[in-house]
């Protein structure tokens, strides 16, 4: 990856660390996960709504590393308003991203794209995928933690 491309992929997670979107709790949310890396310390609260298969709405709450709160910040923006399936092959895509898998690069990953750098650093990659395996616990009807 060129230097420019990694700066560039640095501002992104940096601005959503520092501007995260969707960060909170929904009051009514249908699905609530809590999740952490007891390696580093990350914890993640997620809420979600789903309704007739489509994530509505998605919000998380949490302490952590830049790579982890950011990647929290991606996952609830790109997960608002797809139906379950494509939010768990998105996740699927992640995973396999993280693990330096080939994945369908067809699929838009929009900021998402800018956490790839952090397969090169393994001891990163539970910090990426944290928020991803509480979204996939919660749309899969797994027991909290």
């Amino acid at each position: 990856m060129s230097s420019n491309l990694d700066a560039l992929y640095r501002r992104v997670i940096m601005d959503h660390y520092k501007k995260p979107r969707n960060r909170g709790v929904l009051e009514d949310g249908s699905h609530t996960i809590n999740m952490n890396n007891p390696t580093c310390g990350d914890r993640i609260h997620l809420t979600f709504n789903v309704k007739d298969g489509i994530v509505e709405d998605a919000k998380f709450e949490g302490e952590g590393c830049s790579i982890s709160m950011s990647s929290a910040s991606m996952m609830t923006e790109a997960i608002k308003g797809k139906k379950v399936e494509e939010a768990l092959k998105l996740a699927k895509i992640f995973s396999d991203m993280m693990l330096g898998k080939e994945y369908d690069d067809e699929v838009d990953l929009g900021d998402i794209e800018a956490l790839q750098g952090v397969a090169k650093f393994p001891a990163r990659i539970k910090c990426a995928t944290l928020a991803w395996k509480a979204m996939e616990k919660g749309l899969k009807g797994e027991e909290h933690e």
